[in-house]
C-alpha cells in the first residue's frame, strides 16, 4: 500500500493532537510537585509565591513566579508546566523558587 502524502499529513495531525491532549491529561493526573517533596523543599518551592519566606529567601522580588521563570517549560498562561529542576513533575505557574532564573 502506498501512502500519499496527504494521508501522512492528517496522519500527523492526528498523533500530534493525541499528543498535546495527552500532555494535558498527564499534567492533571495528579503529577504536580508537591511542597513536600525533598527536591522541592530544597529549593523552597511553593505553589503561591505570595507565601515565600522572604526572610529565608531574601533574592525573591515581587512579581516573581514560575511562569515568568526561564526554567518553566509550560506556556506564561498555563496553569501548571513542566520545570527543567523537577524532571516529569509539573509546577503551578503561580509558584517559586530560589532557582528562579530569567535568562
Amino acid at each position: 500500500m502506498k501512502t500519499s502524502r496527504r494521508h501522512f499529513l492528517l496522519l500527523s495531525v492526528g498523533v500530534g493532537s493525541s499528543l498535546v491532549l495527552s500532555q494535558a491529561a498527564f499534567a492533571d493526573a495528579g503529577n504536580r510537585l508537591s511542597e513536600t517533596d525533598p527536591k522541592a523543599k530544597a529549593v523552597g518551592y511553593v505553589e503561591d509565591a505570595s507565601k515565600v519566606d522572604k526572610a529565608k529567601y531574601p533574592a525573591f522580588a515581587a512579581g516573581q513566579t514560575c511562569a515568568n521563570c526561564s526554567l518553566f517549560q509550560g506556556a506564561a498562561t498555563d496553569a501548571y508546566g513542566g520545570c527543567t529542576l523537577f524532571g516529569d513533575k509539573q509546577v503551578a505557574a503561580r509558584g517559586w523558587c530560589s532557582s528562579y532564573s530569567t535568562l
